[in-house]
């Protein structure tokens, strides 16, 4: 399994649109191949950063869904409310307390 944590930093006037934009992709992202969870984080210290945490079977099912139709809709609209650059991380959980 994978898991990919994606840090997205928005302008103020987006926040409030991107969460628009989240509540109506969410459903098609979690309905890729391969995806098994999703969740929206919003930082408690500066409501402009969200992080999306997911899970993937594997590598290429994340890779598949980077080249899908899904994400081809989400990213040239996200991208442009942006005040940073997402950053991105691919980790494997090594420890997971009961």
């Amino acid at each position: 399994m994978l898991i990919r944590i994606v840090k997205m930093t928005f302008e103020p006037q987006h926040v409030a649109t991107f969460q628009g934009h989240f509540e109506g992709w969410k459903a098609k992202i979690r309905a890729s191949s391969g995806c098994r969870h999703l969740e929206l984080w919003q930082d408690v210290d500066d409501q402009r950063v969200f992080f999306t945490y997911s899970h993937w079977n594997h590598p290429q099912d994340l890779e598949n869904y980077r080249t899908s139709d899904v994400f081809a809709a989400v990213w040239p609209v996200v991208k442009p409310l942006f005040a940073a650059p997402a950053q991105a991380w691919s980790v494997h959980r090594m420890h997971q307390l009961p």
